[in-house]
């Protein structure tokens, strides 16, 4: 299973969904508390520019936020994606 980032703040809703999904699927993530200055801008930068949280990356690739990884799912994309770290959202 290739490493999945995920950036938040303590007081984000969709951080928490995003997070619960990851939980319900016995996902294990590494969480980035974007609170501080300096880690928020090093997260738009690799975000494309997305400034919100939360910013969701699956191995080398960036999933978006929490609907579009919820998108993912609803879709059954997200189980592949997380299985293999060749493949992109």
């Amino acid at each position: 299973m290739p490493p999945v980032e995920i950036y938040t703040t303590r007081w984000c809703p969709y951080c928490h969904a995003a997070k619960a999904l990851l939980n319900r699927k016995g996902v294990p993530f590494k969480e980035i508390d974007v609170s501080s200055g300096a880690i928020r801008q090093a997260m738009i930068e690799r975000a494309n520019g997305r400034m919100t949280v939360p910013q969701i990356f699956i191995g080398k690739v960036h999933v978006g936020g929490s609907d579009d990884l919820h998108d993912l799912e609803r879709e059954g994309r997200l189980d592949p994606l997380l299985a293999s770290e060749s493949k992109s959202a």
